[in-house]
């Protein structure tokens, strides 16, 4: 046993994860939650000026404001995959919506899978995909 939890025993403890909630770094709330809104379909459920959470279906992506100072970094290039069905579908959405161009959608990939990716403002990649190998 690595910890004293007071007798409990660790091997009959079993974790279970629910799910994964990325927190992206933004520079400017207000203008983020509406570009999710128009781009992905991503609707604000609360937060402020800080921090926002966003959620389109049962997917929730976090926001949260940064000064994009040296104490305090945007950095960007954060990576995010979202693995959901019928990514055909969604991808239309996205042209339609014009978050995206026609050319960026990837059919039949050498890891098995259809997928699109874009950025958001601040410059976080998001990557939609389907599992074809099955």
């Amino acid at each position: 046993m690595i910890f004293n939890l007071g007798g409990t025993n660790l091997d009959k403890m079993k974790a279970k994860f629910k799910k994964g909630i990325p927190v992206l770094p933004s520079s400017d709330i207000k203008r983020d939650v509406a570009w999710y809104k128009k781009y992905t379909g991503f609707e604000m459920k609360g937060g402020d000026e800080m921090y926002a959470v966003l959620r389109r279906e049962n997917i929730d992506i976090h926001l949260q404001w940064h000064a994009d100072t040296e104490e305090d970094p945007l950095l960007g290039g954060s990576v995010v995959r979202f693995w959901i069905q019928d990514v055909i579908s969604l991808f239309e959405e996205f042209v339609e919506n014009g978050a995206l161009s026609k050319d960026k959608l990837r059919l039949n990939t050498a890891w098995g899978t259809n997928e699109f990716g874009l950025y958001d403002l601040n410059k976080n990649a998001l990557f939609f995909f389907e599992d074809i190998k099955n």
